[in-house]
């Protein structure tokens, strides 16, 4: 992906990103969903920007580093929810 491409992307995402924030929602659904943008954002920007694209067992890493931590927070905030209701 070109760097043009890969920043029309983030910017569809920032709106839909703006989107689920301007519906108001609260919970694990919107926790979910905003987790799930950023972290297709995050594979973007470390694709196309910083160059992972062209180190394929570097980007498995990042992806595996990536795919923990968002399933942590994940994790935080179905905890949260619990407690909360």
């Amino acid at each position: 992906m070109t760097p043009t491409r890969a920043w029309i992307a983030l910017l569809a995402l920032s709106a839909a990103s703006t989107a689920v924030a301007a519906t108001g929602a609260a919970g694990p659904a919107f926790a979910l969903a905003v987790l799930a943008i950023a972290g297709i954002k995050a594979r973007l920007i470390l694709g196309a920007y910083l160059g992972l694209s062209a180190a394929p067992a570097w980007a498995r890493g990042f992806d595996l580093a990536l795919a923990l931590l968002l399933a942590a927070f994940a994790g935080l905030a179905l905890a949260a929810s619990a407690v909360m209701f």
